[in-house]
């Protein structure tokens, strides 16, 4: 298993976010209403995904970005991450044994950055590319960012697998709660 997989445009930042900011950031999230129309709980900002008919249009403005998420989308930015504020947020809970299939965020509804933040649980993501005979693996830390640009965004799926613990190098690793931060800047036609 590698954290430093060499597909073009994948970067990998562990401990993004330290241990306290972690806390705080999931008790603001907590603090929220989570939606319980998937198999998994989620919060959504900015705009409201459409999961059944992969779309988004203008009627599905939910208004700006929540105030607990506008330092961490500063510092994104700021630090090169993203060339702009995000317009799109999508907050996923994992609990153990609970995954998502592999999929490419879809294409026509959002732009060509995708960052997302874990916290909460290490876990594995496998990626793959419909000719690979079988996925790359790497690990997820807590608190670490991942940022999907270039093939890693269009050409790569990405998949977390429903499980209760994962095995890296050798060692079982019990997941916990984990949930992720996706930004993402949505493309309207007008």
């Amino acid at each position: 298993m590698d954290g430093r997989l060499a597909i073009v445009g994948l970067k990998y930042i562990t401990q993004y976010v330290n241990e306290p900011d972690e806390t705080r950031l999931l008790a603001e999230i907590d603090a929220e209403k989570w939606s319980t129309n998937l198999k998994r709980r989620v919060q959504h900002y900015g705009y409201r995904y459409d999961y059944r008919a992969r779309k988004i249009d203008q009627s599905m403005h939910l208004g700006p970005l929540p105030p607990w998420a506008t330092q961490l989308v500063a510092r994104l930015v700021v630090d090169g991450h993203l060339p702009l504020v995000p317009d799109q947020l999508i907050v996923n809970e994992y609990e153990p044994g609970q995954g998502i299939s592999a999929h490419t965020d879809c294409v026509p509804c959002f732009g060509p950055l995708v960052c997302s933040l874990s916290l909460g649980s290490d876990c594995v993501m496998n990626l793959s590319t419909a000719s690979s005979a079988c996925p790359k693996s790497m690990l997820l830390e807590r608190g670490s960012l991942l940022v999907l640009a270039e093939e890693a965004r269009y050409k790569w799926r990405h998949a977390i697998p429903g499980r209760k613990f994962d095995e890296v190098e050798g060692r079982r690793l019990p997941r916990s709660r984990r949930v992720s931060l996706t930004f993402r800047t949505v493309l309207l036609e007008l």
